[in-house]
């Protein structure tokens, strides 16, 4: 059965998703997707969404998706620990308390020293720290001003930068593989149109507890798909790393309404 590279699959992904989306703001907004005010900060969002994409497809072959999503999920509660570090946020002990219990969680869900943990889990961790690095720069080129710039950039600059990586060492996938690649990028792309889109109707603090579906979701392809067994570790883990993001959301969205008041 032929297969392809972690390279190629990446590549090719990013440039469909690259194609669809250019298309889309091409054609609802002309060129202004090609000006932003911040290039600097764009490029570094884009090379971050590089990272995390890149970490999950080195640890796909070797580690549960469930357990991948999980992990990655984890982003919220690195972010509010950076957000203390470098932007010098004050969190009171509630969300301290938050924070520890989804460190617990992803401590359940990874096992370090067990049989079934290996190097590939590291990669997810790692993957789930420039997500979180994501996240605050999104958080940073937020407004309707870089909107377009913003999506543009998400794929554009993976495009290039797994451009540049197959060209030097795995070459070109074969042209049968096309179909399924155009297939990828345009759920990836609808999905990035559906998630800008919600956003563009509710606030973070309205949907953010609808992102955690993902996990669910990412579960039941686990088992019912690849075939994958969930650990009680893992679901234990899951659930304290869920329950704690849904807490610093709620936490946060209860102090913003305090503040507006």
């Amino acid at each position: 059965m032929l297969t392809l590279t972690v390279v190629q699959v990446i590549w090719g992904r990013f440039l469909c998703q690259s194609a669809v989306m250019t298309a889309y703001l091409a054609t609802t907004g002309g060129t202004k997707f090609l000006r932003t005010k911040h290039p600097g900060l764009q490029l570094l969002r884009g090379v971050f969404q590089v990272g995390t994409t890149g970490f999950v497809y080195m640890s796909l072959p070797h580690v549960p998706i469930g357990d991948i999503t999980a992990i990655v999920f984890c982003s919220p509660i690195i972010v509010t620990v950076l957000s203390v570090i470098f932007l010098k946020e004050k969190i009171g002990k509630h969300r301290i308390g938050a924070v520890m219990v989804g460190f617990v969680g992803v401590y359940l869900i990874v096992l370090p020293g067990s049989s079934e943990t290996s190097i590939y889990h590291l990669l997810t961790l790692a993957a789930a720290f420039t997500n979180a690095l994501f996240i605050m720069m999104t958080r940073r080129l937020a407004g309707p001003e870089e909107s377009s710039a913003t999506q543009f950039n998400t794929t554009a600059v993976g495009m290039v930068v797994f451009s540049i990586i197959l060209f030097l060492g795995d070459g070109l996938p074969p042209i049968e593989w096309a179909p399924l690649f155009l297939v990828m990028g345009i759920l990836a792309a609808i999905g990035h149109f559906c998630m800008v889109k919600a956003f563009a109707y509710a606030s973070a603090s309205v949907l953010s507890p609808y992102l955690y579906a993902q996990v669910i979701f990412a579960a039941l392809f686990s088992v019912f798909w690849f075939g994958d067994t969930l650990r009680p570790t893992m679901l234990a883990g899951t659930a304290l790393l869920v329950a704690s993001g849904m807490y610093i959301w709620w936490r946060e969205r209860t102090l913003g309404i305090k503040r507006a008041e």
